[in-house]
């Protein structure tokens, strides 16, 4: 039993490890170097912190249909990321491929999304970044 729990212990460790919790201007300048159009950052910046708050590592609790949401763009386990061993459903990856600090996985994902549907398809914009984006001028 004790072996168990040192295990899970450093398992635990290495995963909190690899999450990131990232500075608004750090989250800007990570955006710009994966690609994001720079009319759009307001309102990808605005996104992350609803949703995620900028931590990589972010995992919902279960949504009303059963799904979960996960990294740093929530991004749901319903339709886009599969929880198995391999990649899967529409981004072709794995959920836990999202949560780590290397977000190049994450950002193509999400970026699909809002070619299918753009922000609309994240409740937490809907809700929060259609009436105030936040000021980014000094990053």
């Amino acid at each position: 039993m004790v072996k168990l729990v040192i295990v899970i212990a450093l398992v635990a460790l290495a995963y909190s490890c690899e999450a990131r919790q990232f500075s608004r201007c750090e989250l800007v300048r990570e955006l710009r170097r994966q690609g994001f159009p720079n009319a759009q950052l307001r309102n990808w910046v605005c996104l992350i912190e609803v949703e995620s708050n900028r931590i990589t590592n972010r995992v919902s609790r279960v949504n009303s249909d059963g799904s979960r949401n996960y990294g740093l763009f929530q991004i749901s386990d319903r339709y886009w990321c599969n929880n198995g061993p391999t990649p899967g459903k529409d981004c072709n990856v794995r959920c836990s491929d999202l949560l780590t600090s290397d977000i190049r996985s994450a950002s193509v994902c999400a970026k699909r999304i809002y070619n299918r549907h753009g922000f609309r398809a994240w409740n937490g914009w809907r809700n929060r970044c259609q009436r105030d984006l936040p000021n980014i001028s000094s990053c």
